[in-house]
């Protein structure tokens, strides 16, 4: 289980923290998996311009700090009493930086820029230039957020990253398992100035005593959608988790091979442990909490608990439909200028119509992804299970249980890719010893079953949503394509 460290103190804790898209959360865990300390921060984000998504790396280090204290004094203990730590983060978000004085030279880049297809254009024309004088004096480095996380907790000792999140920046080559000297030709970025890429249980070094007063173990680095799905136990070919935050990303293990897809999901490292490496077959959706806060910044509600009883207030949404692609649509219809859209409205619909249109509309995508991986993948799914803040929502899980015709099972707690760099790196301690053991910690707060299914079995989608279901699909096609060049 990679490099272990003994000696691990009976009454140790292990430390995790996500660094999400908009909350960065630190979590102290106990040997039964118990959250014993909790602490969070926002996360600002920047938009200089229309389409660009920026954060600045010192908030985010001071947001990383900040949690950490934090959990640790809400759980009563000694910053000594952590016996390692575990790190997850957002995907995809990068920044460079100079090698000699950790000075980044410009903000994050979030996964949300739409700056992708033009990448170092993109960049300011002074700090593109400091970036490449930087790289051809082999002083720059390049780095996602936990890269970041690690030179700046290492003090400039470790310029490191694990697969699971190497291979979600999409310069790296996942069949192969190096990054793509091709992708970064392409983007003009030498190969140099990549972190070097480490299993994903890989002992990272320890945190600067200066830092933290004392000297922690790294013993995990995760891509946060990889680490809810080992978090959630997923670690059987045909397990499925959909993680419903900001977007909605669901995951299949594919197991040892990595899958090849025509229509857009994504082939991503799970994890790599010794020799074992698991792939992941993704799609997301960008826009489900995004949707939901839209509509509560209009009012439609006040508080986000409130909006599944809104829901169920109404048998229908009154031929309402939502189209949620305020970011474009992604898989299996891949259309960056489709519109977030509203459609059969009439002067009898409510706010609860409303509210249902749009709770319907993530369901409905989830379905669509659902068919892709299955249509794709043909691996027979073994179970499903949910996370994330919009998971807490009844509705929607019901409504995705009906539309699947499957049983869909959702925590006792929400915050997946915590849990699961904490068990990564609880293992590597030797805290917990088999992914066995982890299972039996993993607890189910609610199992949701479809609508007239046999109790334990599957059956077929339900027949009364078929009609919205149609009339969602016509609404999409009618978002399709709306921003022209």
């Amino acid at each position: 289980m990679g490099s272990q460290r003994n000696g691990f103190k009976k009454e140790c804790f292990i430390l995790s923290v996500d660094v999400g898209t908009t909350t960065i959360r630190c979590h102290v865990y106990d040997k039964e998996a118990n959250v014993r300390g909790s602490c969070s921060t926002k996360v600002v984000p920047l938009y200089p311009e229309v389409g660009h998504v920026e954060m600045d790396p010192d908030a985010i280090w001071e947001g990383f700090i900040t949690v950490v204290k934090g959990a640790v004094r809400d759980a009563g203990i000694q910053m000594r009493q952590i016996g390692a730590l575990g790190i997850s983060t957002q995907r995809g978000t990068f920044t460079t930086w100079d090698r000699k004085t950790g000075v980044p030279f410009h903000n994050f880049i979030s996964w949300q820029d739409q700056r992708a297809a033009d990448l170092v254009k993109s960049w300011n024309r002074s700090c593109t230039m400091k970036v490449l004088q930087a790289a051809a004096e082999g002083n720059c480095c390049f780095g996602t957020t936990d890269t970041w996380l690690l030179f700046k907790l290492t003090k400039g000792r470790v310029h490191a990253t694990d697969y699971s999140n190497a291979s979600s920046t999409g310069i790296f080559d996942t069949y192969q398992m190096c990054w793509s000297g091709f992708l970064s030709s392409l983007l003009s970025l030498p190969l140099s100035i990549f972190p070097k890429v480490e299993n994903t249980d890989h002992d990272f070094g320890s945190t600067d005593p200066s830092i933290l007063g004392v000297s922690i173990p790294i013993m995990s680095v995760m891509a946060d959608q990889q680490a809810a799905m080992f978090g959630e136990c997923c670690f059987n070919v045909g397990d499925v988790k959909i993680t419903m935050g900001t977007g909605t990303f669901m995951d299949i293990n594919t197991g040892n091979k990595p899958h090849t897809s025509r229509a857009g999901l994504y082939p991503v490292v799970g994890w790599k442990i010794g020799s074992e490496v698991v792939y992941l077959a993704e799609g997301n959706a960008a826009d489900t909490g995004t949707a939901i806060k839209w509509a509560q910044e209009l009012e439609l509600f006040s508080d986000v608990q409130e909006t599944s009883d809104m829901a169920y207030s109404v048998s229908d949404s009154d031929g309402v439909c939502f189209v949620p692609s305020f970011s474009g649509l992604q898989a299996p219809h891949n259309d960056p200028k489709a519109c977030a859209s509203l459609m059969g409205l009439k002067p009898s619909t409510t706010k609860s119509h409303l509210v249902r249109a749009i709770l319907e509309s993530i369901a409905f995508r989830n379905k669509q992804l659902y068919e892709l991986m299955l249509r794709e993948t043909c691996i027979p799914i073994t179970k499903i299970r949910v996370d994330g803040g919009v998971s807490s929502n009844d509705f929607i899980v019901q409504l995705t249980a009906d539309l699947f015709g499957r049983k869909v099972a959702r925590p006792q707690h929400y915050e997946m890719s915590c849990l699961g760099a904490a068990f990564l790196a609880g293992l590597g301690m030797g805290f917990w010893r088999t992914r066995e053991e982890l299972n039996k910690l993993q607890s189910t707060e609610k199992t949701f079953l479809p609508q007239g299914a046999p109790k334990g079995g599957a059956c077929s989608p339900s027949r009364e949503y078929i009609p919205a279901l149609h009339s969602w699909e016509r609404a999409l096609r009618r978002s399709m394509n709306w921003y022209k060049p």
